[in-house]
């Protein structure tokens, strides 16, 4: 499984470093997967909500790459910045549209998307959360209503899209998408080694 996390100017740092460290902790304890850290676009780095400067693997790969880079399996989008409209964020990236237009691509090559925080926003924009369940960061939820049926739990599953609510809960998607992909030890081995327990309800289809 090829795990992608989508990076912006402006992203929240724990939102994407969370669940980048979850996967990469499922693949040390042998499940069958990789986790990069993307861009929509070729660039030295990155600067998060809180400062913190990423330097990406690379542009997101998608399914007619010339490079044959592997395609992407899991989509994780990190939020940040969706409140706070004057910075760059998830905000700004809607507004643009790129963001949510390289999530419907991947959505419709097959691709799962996992948001966290106000990355289900950037989801919803794209158009793939239209009459499902869905949760975002307390301070989005009404926004989300315009477009999914909001529940109110710590992690939603339906399936192809999965969303978490605010921040410390992309721990908590990620290590339920590593168990629901690679097995109830994969997960007990990665929770272990974090030293964390996933907090409130999972809501899955």
């Amino acid at each position: 499984m090829h795990v992608a996390v989508l990076l912006y100017d402006g992203f929240d740092e724990m939102d994407a470093v969370g669940p980048f460290e979850v996967f990469g902790n499922a693949a040390r304890a042998g499940a069958d997967c990789e986790v990069g850290l993307y861009t929509l676009s070729e660039t030295e780095r990155v600067t998060a909500s809180h400062g913190m400067v990423v330097e990406p693997d690379g542009p997101l790969p998608t399914a007619d790459d010339p490079a044959g880079a592997a395609p992407v399996d899991l989509l994780v989008v990190p939020g940040g910045g969706w409140n706070d409209r004057d910075r760059p964020g998830a905000w700004a990236e809607a507004e643009r549209g790129a963001v949510p237009d390289a999530i419907a691509d991947a959505h419709g090559a097959g691709a799962t998307v996992a948001t966290v925080c106000t990355g289900g926003m950037l989801a919803a924009r794209a158009g793939i959360l239209d009459g499902r369940p869905a949760i975002t960061h307390a301070s989005a939820v009404d926004d989300l209503r315009e477009y999914a049926d909001v529940i109110e739990a710590r992690v939603v599953d339906d399936g192809d899209v999965v969303s978490a609510g605010g921040v410390t809960s992309g721990l908590d998607l990620a290590i339920h998408l590593v168990e629901r992909e690679f097995g109830a030890d994969i997960a007990r081995q990665v929770r272990t080694e974090m030293e964390y327990d996933p907090v409130g309800e999972v809501v899955a289809d």
